[in-house]
């Protein structure tokens, strides 16, 4: 059974908010220019918050990231593997500027991460992978002042060479797991990860033993809870048997609605949190990216076949029904996708990743859409009749996904 805090996105009519919404949306307006367009803004924001040390607005001269305040908090997790984290998390896989192509600067991301946790973000997500280790490192960098305030999320499961940044592919063995931990630990600036992933299952090494190595390293004190990304349900099963889950990570939103089927009834009925990578479809149901988007060059989105002219096209009715609902909720399309997600279950937490100060004002003003049971209950109804085309992740990738650990 699940623990249940704060309030979720559903259940509730939108009366005494639209106001707040609007302003909210004037203010996302106002700072709907890129980290490019302002490195000054948040280098400032992040001097402000640096000197008081104190959560809460950044100073005169960066007003906007003042206007929106995540206030909202959930629970991953139950009984003693249960974990308390802002609503909506920040993803931080595309900061060091290697997945959608280069961003600003470090300084600018650095100076992104903190402006959210002084609008009230409190779960950060990370890995090794991500850079690799330069995501993990800005983490750390950012939040190092004010560590014991947030929840930091990290994970092990590649063998990235710690010289080269090389990944010659999946290793969960023991003690490469031990090693990569203590590397996440000085890349943070900490001595704990709130909450260890493994990224990927290893089809090589039994979900018992890694489960039997996380809680050595949670008696050491170098780790609180665990939590798996995109494993198979069997696997779920052994390793929650061995070492209670906090989380699973997968991929889910209304572009990709696969959990609904097997992943999120298990969670539910263990006990284990949700929380979704790629909650706006890696910038579809947005209206970032569209059929006639041209990627620049190394931009991985360009691999997903879900992201080909055709498919994107052929999607587009889903992208209407959200820019629909933003309309008629006094919303955009991002925070009925979020909200949506929100208001699926209270235990499923979005951590959308950005490099841009407008989205992630943006994200976190979706705490403030609500639905009816009525308005929910035809949203589902509605997204649910749409087709979606193309694969969302490549042949490789989707080979990694709801992978069954070996025996012991």
């Amino acid at each position: 059974m699940h623990e249940q805090d704060s309030t979720p996105n559903g259940n509730s009519t939108d009366r005494g908010r639209r106001g707040r919404r609007g302003f909210l949306m004037g203010a996302a307006g106002l700072a709907a220019t890129s980290v490019v367009a302002a490195p000054a803004t948040l280098a400032q924001a992040h001097t402000a918050s640096s000197a008081t040390g104190a959560k809460g607005p950044v100073g005169r001269r960066n007003p906007v990231t003042a206007a929106i305040t995540q206030t909202g908090h959930r629970r991953l997790g139950s009984g003693p593997a249960s974990l308390k984290v802002s609503g909506i998390g920040l993803g931080t896989q595309t900061m060091p500027g290697n997945l959608y192509g280069p961003v600003t600067s470090r300084k600018d991301m650095v100076a992104l991460v903190r402006t959210a946790f002084d609008q009230g973000v409190t779960f950060f997500d990370t890995a090794e992978a991500y850079g690799p280790f330069e995501s993990e490192r800005i983490l750390g960098e950012a939040l190092r002042t004010v560590r014991d305030d947030v929840v930091i999320a990290s994970k092990f499961g590649w063998n990235i060479d710690p010289d080269t940044g090389a990944n010659t592919g999946l290793n969960s063995r023991p003690d490469h797991i031990r090693q990569v931990v203590d590397g996440i630990l000085k890349r943070l600036r900490t001595d704990h990860i709130d909450l260890l992933y493994q990224h990927r299952v290893d089809p090589t090494v039994p979900i018992e033993d890694v489960a039997d190595t996380v809680k050595d390293l949670i008696a050491q004190g170098k780790v609180l809870h665990w939590g798996l990304s995109e494993p198979g349900l069997g696997t779920i099963r052994r390793a929650h048997a061995v070492l209670p889950l906090t989380a699973i990570q997968n991929e889910y939103s209304t572009l990709w609605r696969g959990p609904e089927e097997q992943v999120l009834p298990l969670c539910e009925e263990l006990g284990i949190g949700f929380v979704c990578f790629s909650p706006l479809g890696t910038g579809f149901t947005t209206g970032t990216i569209n059929p006639y988007t041209r990627f620049t060059e190394g931009d991985r989105r360009t691999a997903t076949p879900r992201n080909s002219r055709d498919n994107m096209a052929a999607n587009m009715p889903l992208v209407q029904l959200l820019q629909d609902w933003a309309v008629r909720k006094g919303s955009t399309p991002a925070q009925i996708d979020l909200a949506w997600l929100l208001a699926q279950k209270p235990w499923i937490v979005p951590i959308p990743s950005t490099t841009r100060l407008s989205h992630l004002l943006e994200n976190i003003g979706a705490e403030e859409v609500r639905f009816s049971p009525d308005e929910l209950q035809e949203l589902n109804a509605a997204v649910a009749s749409i087709t979606i085309h193309g694969a969302r992740l490549s042949p490789a990738g989707l080979a990694l996904t709801g992978v069954e650990a070996p025996p012991r």
